[in-house]
């Protein structure tokens, strides 16, 4: 894909069958769809940098590179914290995003295609991976060890979603018969779980005519000023610069979304971020380049009307954020099926843009 392709991503229903680990999906919300069977994110990998609580998975992105053997499966999933106190302006420590990727001829998955019809399944499918025989937490489905002591049939990767399970159904089902049947349903954790489908973004005409009277109209006000006045208001007008230049920025970001307003992710790898401010914006230095040496390149952003869908809102407070851009090893190394972090960057609108302009 080149950067000057912008593929969209929106949020629609689908069959659960069909959001699971064997037909590569992108989605949103549920129990992460692990590709790789091996190498799965450590229970400390997956802990919130600023509260140390398990993170939630958010949403993952099927992403194979066309031409490349190592990638011809490729996922990146991203986990988010459920804690609305860690989410500090402009801090991506409550969030983390891995990659994970497996050549066509692989142990997991058949060499052809996944067919179109439901395939058979049984019970322990969301619990446990059926070819490496991972037990996965009922409550997250990341890697649990810890099991029910009682009916030994459910397992989680901390005591607390221990406790969640127990309050919200356990309590009831736990050695009872039945038990491994339901096991299956809903986490009281888990965001809204929907299919991401994608579509590519139409272009724009830029305004051309527009943007020189803009730039006209500001030679016009430099030339009728004199020398000392400018030097005597160059605060004021550094101000103003500020000021127009973030309104510029948050009028670029609106006019863009506006054709497709539902839009939650924009895809285009080693294309270009849309910035909802011109503050907090990255510079090179402040990208990591990858443990292999090469540099980080954009592959994708979620948007904030996915916010709107996850069903986050609380009294006084909330998750939030402006965009989360995910940045991703420009060569996409090989890492031998292990889940590798990658990065991200979360940027919040600015105090004077009020939620309602999303």
């Amino acid at each position: 894909m080149s950067s000057a392709e912008v593929v969209l991503g929106f949020l629609e229903e689908a069959e659960p069958w069909r959001l699971r680990s064997p037909q590569f999906p992108s989605k949103v919300g549920g129990k992460p769809a692990w590709l790789s069977q091996a190498g799965l994110p450590s229970q400390s990998a997956l802990e919130c940098e600023m509260c140390h609580q398990p993170l939630v998975f958010l949403l993952q992105v099927y992403a194979p590179i066309p031409g490349q053997e190592r990638s011809f499966h490729r996922t990146l999933l991203l986990f988010c914290c459920k804690t609305p106190d860690c989410y500090s302006r402009n801090d991506s420590r409550c969030m983390k995003v891995f990659r994970n990727q497996l050549p066509r001829r692989n142990e997991f998955y058949p060499f052809e295609p996944p067919p179109e019809d439901e395939p058979p399944s049984g019970p322990e499918e969301d619990c446990v991976l059926s070819v490496s025989g991972i037990k996965l937490c009922w409550v997250c489905g990341c890697p649990g060890s810890k099991t029910c002591s009682r009916c030994h049939a459910v397992t989680y990767c901390v005591k607390h979603h221990q406790t969640l399970h127990w309050k919200h159904s356990h309590k009831r089902e736990c050695c009872s018969p039945g038990t491994e049947a339901s096991i299956v349903t809903t986490s009281p954790l888990l965001f809204p779980e929907s299919e991401l489908i994608t579509e590519p973004e139409e272009k724009q005409e830029k305004d051309a005519e527009g943007e020189d009277e803009e730039e006209g109209s500001i030679q016009k006000s430099v030339d009728c000023c004199s020398l000392s006045d400018a030097l005597a208001e160059v605060d004021l007008e550094e101000m103003a610069m500020h000021e127009t230049e973030e309104n510029r920025v948050f009028q670029r970001f609106k006019k863009k979304i506006a054709p497709e307003p539902h839009q939650v992710i924009r895809y285009s790898r080693g294309g270009n971020p849309l910035w909802v401010s011109s503050q907090h914006i990255p510079s090179d230095e402040n990208i990591p380049p990858c443990t292999c040496g090469a540099k980080r390149a954009f592959e994708f952003q979620v948007m904030p009307q996915l916010l709107n869908s996850l069903c986050v809102d609380s009294t006084g407070a909330s998750i939030d954020w402006g965009t989360l851009v995910v940045y991703t090893c420009s060569v996409s190394c090989d890492h031998d099926d292990q889940y590798y972090p990658e990065f991200i960057w979360k940027q919040d609108f600015s105090s004077d843009q009020q939620s309602q302009d999303r």
